[in-house]
């Protein structure tokens, strides 16, 4: 499976990081932006699910049964392609089928593949529009990412304070076969 994930919005801006920190206006803004980077992936990792949401690319073997998409919460399926060699021909609604449960897991099937191969699979996924429209507990726990991470450039090794993992847990999706 080959997945593209379009880059988004930071979840949290390098001014409230930076506020967070404690650091003074133009002090470390690149280094501060490269530790949002970093939290937001640690957290998309911990709880499997894309914070803001954005356009993710896959693209999967032809299958006969159902495909899961890789990223979470799906939003909606903009468009299916199929792909012969190397061109893309976008199937019509009533070639494939989605189906997008409660918690956003995704699935696909499509229908009328015709000779492709390989489908090519546009969505969009993620918990919120913007930054604040994430769980004030998932902004709570990345600002506490960042202070660990921005403390942690003098003190390696020392893991992320467990509150980080508490103020997470109640959005991780964990399950058999994912």
């Amino acid at each position: 499976m080959i997945a593209e994930i379009e880059k988004g919005a930071a979840p949290v801006s390098v001014a409230e990081a930076k506020a967070w920190l404690r650091l003074g206006a133009g002090r470390d803004d690149a280094v501060v932006a490269g530790l949002i980077r970093t939290a937001a992936e640690l957290c998309e990792a911990f709880t499997g699910q894309m914070l803001i949401a954005r356009s993710v690319t896959e693209e999967v073997p032809v299958s006969r049964g159902w495909l899961r998409l890789a990223k979470r919460p799906v939003i909606a399926v903009e468009t299916v392609a199929a792909m012969i060699g190397g061109e893309a021909a976008v199937l019509d609604a009533g070639d494939w089928r989605a189906e997008i449960d409660r918690d956003g897991a995704a699935r696909l099937r499509a229908e009328a593949p015709g000779d492709a191969a390989r489908l090519r699979i546009v969505y969009r996924a993620g918990l919120a529009e913007e930054a604040n429209g994430l769980p004030e507990a998932i902004r709570q726990g990345l600002a506490r990412m960042i202070q660990h991470l921005h403390e942690a450039r003098d003190a390696p090794g020392h893991a992320p304070p467990a509150i980080i993992a508490a103020l997470w847990q109640p959005w991780r999706s964990v399950g058999i076969g994912r």
